[in-house]
């Protein structure tokens, strides 16, 4: 799918503390924050990863218990009829178990899954509904993650509980190792022991040791963790989430609105250019010939001025239908292709523009109108608002894709996020996969990437 940016989002850092910005012990009194590896363990999104991985053990074994349970059941049952109604149970049993595992997981891990594609019921009645489950692909996906994420979850809650336990174990055992000599009769926490000797950990030296040992392991189980619950993103993402196939379906749809409105308004422009302009000025002329002939008898001199008037007019006319014409597809671009085209546009920008076309051969007539106009109107663009000096364009292929480059000197602040004709822009290009890049800060300069697919 494409996307659109509007230059550096300037969030702030990835990784633990998210949210912060480097200025943030500056706003804040004077205090500096601690480094990322010191104040991981303590930060809300290791504990919220660190329960996760344990609430899923439990959650896991119902799931496994539940899906092997009912599709047992099911398939023993396949000799009768009762079988396939256990089946289609089963299924839309893990697709409800699969829905709160995507609440957990956007509740824990902050990972927004998008809900699979419904059932697509033909008919009503219960063969309909399970026909469908049988059919639909992410019912099979979520009796697949039921049965394969308890032996991972199994895993990683062995793995972080023992590391989260030792490592804060050994890291306070200065505090409580006083428990073994007091109340257990030894001298320290016994590492090794037979008949002969025993090795505990009883004089500083050791128990400073143990103490640094527990601190690495501590600051390094929230990574551990972290580590872990990436798989658990994965199988979320892959087996609850909707398909590429269905996501992309989705998307055509959506780029198809896009389409389908795009021609519509197109459409409705051309209408109100022909009334407005063209067709209003010939209804003009017509009654301005009709005068004309109606003097012709009795002043001549009149009806000749009125002709010659009628003459001007034709010539206007004719200009606004040859913009018209242009403006729905140029004859220069589909005889000459985008060198010509490209250069003509600029002949009519208000301020000065070099081309630079550099292909190896012409794309795609469809593509090649969609550059056109991106072109055109970004050029519109810098005619109207950017109060530049100068402009630039460069268009070249990059692989399979077409790459468009316009840049000015003007002011800047171009932001389609205000629902501007870039806005507009963006989703023209999305409807054909492809993408539009807005850098442009206060002050300018002003650069803006099109991406499109070459399809020659």
């Amino acid at each position: 799918m494409a996307t659109t940016r509007y230059g550096d989002t300037g969030y702030g850092d990835t990784g633990y503390g998210q949210g912060y910005g480097p200025d943030y012990g500056r706003r804040h009194g004077g205090r500096r924050r601690l480094p990322t590896g010191l104040r991981a363990p303590f930060e809300a999104r290791h504990w919220s990863e660190l329960l996760y991985v344990l609430v899923s053990l439990p959650v896991s074994v119902l799931m496994f218990t539940y899906a092997v349970t009912m599709v047992s059941l099911g398939a023993g049952l396949l000799v009768t009829f009762l079988g396939i109604p256990v089946l289609a149970a089963a299924l839309a049993g893990c697709r409800g178990l699969g829905a709160l595992e995507r609440v957990r997981a956007r509740a824990l891990l902050r990972l927004d899954v998008a809900d699979p594609e419904p059932l697509r019921m033909r008919g009503n009645g219960l063969m309909a509904w399970m026909g469908a489950v049988f059919k639909s692909g992410s019912s099979w996906r979520q009796l697949l993650y039921a049965v394969l994420h308890l032996p991972w979850a199994v895993f990683s809650f062995a793995v972080a509980v023992s590391f989260w336990s030792y490592g804060w174990a050994m890291l306070t055992y200065p505090l409580w190792f006083w428990l073994f000599p007091a109340y257990a009769g030894q001298d320290g926490l016994q590492l090794y022991g037979d008949e002969t000797h025993a090795i505990y950990l009883d004089n500083p030296f050791e128990i400073g040791v143990t103490a640094v040992l527990g601190l690495l392991v501590t600051l390094a189980t929230p990574w551990i963790v972290r580590a872990l619950t990436m798989v658990d993103r994965l199988l979320v993402q892959g087996l609850l989430g909707p398909s590429r196939l269905s996501a992309r379906v989705v998307e055509l749809e959506s780029d198809r609105g896009v389409v389908v409105d795009t021609a519509a308004a197109d459409l409705r422009r051309i209408e109100r250019d022909l009334h407005d302009g063209a067709q209003a000025r010939l209804v003009a002329l017509a009654m301005d010939l009709g005068l004309a002939k109606e003097k012709l008898t009795e002043d001549p001199r009149a009806a000749a001025r009125m002709v010659d008037e009628a003459h001007g007019e034709v010539k206007t006319a004719l200009q606004e239908l040859r913009d018209l014409a242009r403006g729905i597809h140029p004859a220069v671009l589909t005889d000459r292709g985008l060198d010509a085209a490209l250069s003509a546009v600029a002949s009519r920008c208000a301020v000065p523009v070099t081309v630079e076309v550099d292909l190896p051969s012409r794309p795609a007539p469809a593509i090649e109108g969609i550059a056109y106009f991106t072109v055109s109107e970004l050029l519109q663009n810098i005619s109207k608002h950017a109060r530049a000096r100068s402009a630039g364009v460069d268009v070249w292929r990059a692989e399979n894709r077409l790459m468009l480059q316009v840049t000015d000197d003007g002011v800047g602040g171009a932001d389609a996020s205000r629902g501007s004709g870039l806005a507009g822009l963006a989703e023209r290009l999305d409807a054909v996969d492809g993408v539009l890049v807005v850098d442009s800060p206060a002050g300018g300069p002003t650069t803006i990437t099109a991406e499109l697919p070459w399809r020659g």
